[in-house]
């Protein structure tokens, strides 16, 4: 992915600045695409583009407003660097 993704959400509201910021579902989404990383259409799915939020604001949102935000768990995966997610499995046993 060249550029970092930035956010498409189901619903806004405004902070204290009167800048939108994104509420609801929120998906990771790449400008310059009609869908998010994990594959909805935004104008299908009704999401609103924030191209001045980024994905990691959007995690940082998450965990410090009060404004529900739920975060896209397949956007989180395909964000998520394969060396910082582990491994799936491990084999008990060596093979006989």
């Amino acid at each position: 992915m060249g550029t970092t993704p930035s956010v498409a959400a189901s619903s806004q509201w405004l902070d204290e600045d009167g800048v939108r910021q994104p509420s609801g579902d929120v998906h990771a989404w790449a400008p310059g695409t009609n869908q998010t990383l994990c594959g909805l259409a935004l104008s299908r799915s009704r999401l609103a583009r924030f191209s001045h939020v980024s994905w990691a604001d959007a995690q940082w949102l998450e965990q410090t407003s009060g404004q529900g935000l739920w975060l896209c768990p397949r956007c989180t995966a395909a964000t998520t660097p394969r060396a910082q997610r582990g491994r799936r499995w491990t084999r008990d046993r060596p093979r006989p």
